[in-house]
C-alpha cells in the first residue's frame, strides 16, 4: 500500500468519527431539554441515564464478536446510517406531534445498541491503518476531536437548534450520522484477516463461541484486565462525584448557574490537552507511571473540590485530573491494539469496555445515596479515598516494561488463549 495511502485511510475514518461525535454532542444537549419538557418526573428524567448506558451491559459483547467476524467498514456504515434512520423518524414524530418519554425512549436505547458495534468497530481500525509506532499519535488525534466536539461543538449547536424546534437537533443529528456512514466508505475493505479468516473456513464458529473466546483471552491476559480494573475503578469514583458535582458547585462553593459551564469547560480542555500531549508524553515518562498518574491527580482533585472553597483551584485541579484520565486512556487504547492480535480485537475491546463503562451507572447510584445521606461534600471525600485504596494496588503491577513486553509477545500467547479456551 502506498504511503499516502494509510494517511487517506485515516483521515477516512477522522472524518467518520468527527460526524459522528458531532451527532453525539448535538443529541447530548437535545435529548435531556426534550425529556424535561415532556414530564418533570425525577424517576422519568433519571431513566434517560439507564437508557443510554443500558447497551453497553447488553449489546457489547455480542457487538465485539461482530467486529472480528464482519467487515468493520460495513460496521461503521451501516451503523451510523441506522442511528440517522432512527433519529430521522423521531424527528418526523415530533414534527407530526407525537410527543411521549416511550418514543424517546426507544430511539436513544436503538442509537445506543448501534453506537455499541460502531465504537467497538472503530477501536479495532486503527492497528490496520497505521504502523505501530504512530498508534499514540493517531489515537490521541481521535480523543481529541472526540473531546472537542463532544463538548464545545455539539452540546451547545444542540441547545441552540432545539430552541428554534424540538424537530430541528434530531433532523440535523440524524445528517450527521448519514455523513459519518459515508465518510466511514473511504475506509479500505477491513475483513477478518490473516489466519482468523482461514480458521473460520475451516472450523467455523458459533457467535457464543466467539464472545467466549474474546472474554477469556481479555480475563487471561492479566496486564490487559489490571488496566481495566484501574480504568473502571476511575469511571466508578468520577461517576460517584460527577453526578452530583453541579450540587457542590452551586451550593457550597456558590457558582452561579451563568458560570457552572466552567465546571464541564475545564475538564473537557484538559482532555483535550491530555489527547495532543500524548505522542510525547508518554514516550518520556513511560506507561507505568502515566497510570500512577491517572489514579493520584483525579483522586488529588476529587479532595480539593471535597474539602475546599476555592473555585479556581478546584478548577485547576479538575483541568490535572482530566489530562492525566486523558493521557492513560491513550496508553490502554495503544496496549489494546497493539497487544491484542487483529482477529480477537473486537471482542477483546468489548469485553474491556463491559468491565469499564459498566461501572457509571453504579457509581452515579452510589454518589446519590452518599450526598443525601452524608451530605454534598462527602461523595467527593468518599472518592478520593476510594480511588487511592483501588487504583494503587494495581498500578504498582503496572511498569513500562511490563507494557513494552505485552506489545511485544502477545502473537504466540494471543494464539494459545484462543485456542485453549475453554
Amino acid at each position: 500500500m502506498p504511503a499516502a495511502a494509510p494517511r487517506r485511510s485515516f483521515t477516512a475514518l477522522w472524518a467518520s468519527q468527527a460526524f459522528s461525535n458531532l451527532a453525539d454532542g448535538l443529541l447530548q444537549a437535545a435529548a435531556p431539554l426534550l425529556v424535561a419538557t415532556l414530564t418533570r418526573d425525577p424517576l422519568l428524567v433519571a431513566g434517560m441515564t439507564v437508557v443510554q448506558f443500558l447497551p453497553w451491559l447488553l449489546a457489547t459483547l455480542p457487538a465485539g464478536a461482530l467486529a472480528d467476524r464482519v467487515d468493520r467498514r460495513r460496521i461503521l456504515t451501516a451503523g451510523n446510517w441506522l442511528r440517522a434512520a432512527g433519529f430521522a423518524l423521531l424527528a418526523l414524530a415530533l414534527t407530526a406531534g407525537w410527543r411521549h418519554v416511550a418514543l424517546l425512549y426507544a430511539a436513544v436505547f436503538l442509537a445506543g445498541c448501534a453506537e455499541t458495534m460502531v465504537d467497538n468497530a472503530a477501536l479495532a481500525i486503527p492497528p490496520r491503518l497505521l504502523p505501530r509506532e504512530r498508534l499514540e499519535r493517531a489515537n490521541g488525534r481521535l480523543f481529541a476531536t472526540q473531546s472537542v466536539i463532544n463538548t464545545f461543538v455539539g452540546p451547545p449547536a444542540g441547545a441552540a437548534l432545539f430552541a428554534l424546534a424540538a424537530s430541528a437537533a434530531f433532523y440535523t443529528g440524524a445528517a450527521a450520522f448519514a455523513l459519518a456512514g459515508l465518510a466511514a466508505l473511504l475506509l479500505p475493505a477491513l475483513r477478518p484477516a490473516g489466519e482468523e479468516a482461514q480458521r473460520r473456513r475451516s472450523t467455523p464458529t458459533s457467535f457464543t463461541q466467539d464472545i467466549r473466546v474474546g472474554w477469556v483471552h481479555f480475563w487471561r491476559h492479566q496486564l490487559l484486565r489490571r488496566v481495566a480494573f484501574i480504568s473502571a475503578a476511575i469511571n466508578f469514583f468520577g461517576s460517584v462525584t460527577g453526578g452530583v458535582l453541579v450540587l457542590l458547585a452551586t451550593g457550597p462553593y456558590q457558582v452561579p448557574m451563568s458560570r457552572y459551564g466552567l465546571f464541564v469547560a475545564v475538564p473537557a480542555a484538559g482532555a483535550i490537552v491530555g489527547s495532543l500531549l500524548a505522542e510525547h508524553v508518554v514516550p518520556r515518562i513511560g506507561g507505568g507511571p502515566t497510570t500512577w498518574l491517572a489514579a493520584l491527580v483525579p483522586a488529588a482533585s476529587y479532595a480539593i473540590l471535597g474539602l475546599g472553597h476555592h473555585t479556581p483551584l478546584a478548577l485547576a485541579g479538575m483541568f490535572c485530573a482530566a489530562v492525566a484520565s486523558s493521557l492513560n486512556q491513550i496508553v490502554v487504547s495503544t496496549l489494546r491494539q497493539a497487544a491484542v492480535p487483529d482477529e480477537l480485537l473486537g471482542r477483546v475491546t468489548a469485553a474491556y469496555r463491559l468491565v469499564v463503562l459498566g461501572v457509571i451507572p453504579l457509581g452515579a447510584l452510589a454518589g446519590g445515596l452518599l450526598g443525601r445521606g452524608l451530605g454534598i461534600r462527602a461523595p467527593f471525600i468518599a472518592a478520593a479515598v476510594g480511588l487511592v485504596l483501588v487504583t494503587l494496588p494495581l498500578a504498582a503491577r503496572v511498569t513500562t516494561q511490563a507494557l513494552r513486553d505485552a506489545e511485544t509477545t502477545h502473537g504466540a500467547t494471543a494464539r494459545s488463549s484462543a485456542l485453549t479456551a475453554p
